[in-house]
């Protein structure tokens, strides 16, 4: 882990500059707290894809996402980083994504070793980058063009929303998994079980734990997609 010190140092200045500017946009450029959010939301997916790239050590990822965790409750239940925390609707899809980041990165140590480089950094990259860009692509979709409106729960959700994260999550799947050499109707079942999973997990979560069930439906999919479908 010590060999991770200055990885994990770089890793913390490049979080904190993005909550840096995630604050600027809000206070002094004033953009509404969805959008600062997103900024956000999409700039930690992309910099936790450093993670298997700097880091050896899960617990090295424990340490980071750990103290990310207290510092978002802490910035909850204190007030300040307004532009995450200051939307109306009561949410814990800040605090949850910590969680799931180092859960999918202690799978991906367990089990990369028994596949190629790529199949490998799939179980981490492909449910943390599913939750970076399909989740928004379905929120911006769903707001703009808000085709075929239905709710569940509390929450309203949109086909046109649901199509546009299904979409985003079968590309993704297949941009990283089609050059694995199975044949082309495996390959369809499994991309398509991905989407799917990652879809319904979007549409039934509410009060932000999209963030954490999106990524373990993925991964769970994916699993199940190497182990049985393969």
């Amino acid at each position: 882990m010590m060999t991770d010190l200055i990885p994990i140092c770089k890793l913390t200045v490049c979080f904190l500059s993005l909550f840096g500017l995630s604050e600027f946009l809000y206070y002094v450029i004033k953009v509404p707290v969805e959008l600062s959010r997103k900024v956000s939301h999409i700039g930690t997916g992309f910099l936790t894809m450093l993670f298997p790239l700097w880091l050896h050590s899960h617990w090295s990822v424990l340490v980071m996402c750990a103290s990310f965790f207290g510092l978002l409750v802490a910035s909850k239940k204190l007030g300040f980083l307004q532009s995450i925390n200051g939307i109306q609707r009561e949410s814990y899809g800040s605090a949850s994504y910590p969680v799931i980041v180092y859960l999918c990165f202690l799978l991906y140590t367990m089990l990369h070793d028994n596949h190629s480089d790529l199949v490998g950094l799939g179980w981490f990259y492909l449910p943390v980058l599913t939750m970076a860009l399909a989740d928004p692509a379905a929120a911006f979709v769903g707001s703009r063009w808000p085709l075929g409106k239905f709710r569940i729960g509390i929450d309203t959700k949109s086909l046109s929303g649901c199509l546009a994260f299904f979409s985003v999550a079968f590309l993704l799947a297949f941009v990283w998994f089609y050059p694995f050499p199975i044949p082309v109707l495996q390959k369809l079942a499994m991309f398509t079980l991905i989407a799917l999973s990652g879809t319904l997990a979007e549409a039934f979560s509410s009060k932000g734990l999209d963030n954490f069930t999106i990524p373990a439906a993925v991964a769970i999919s994916l699993f199940v997609s190497m182990f049985v479908l393969v």
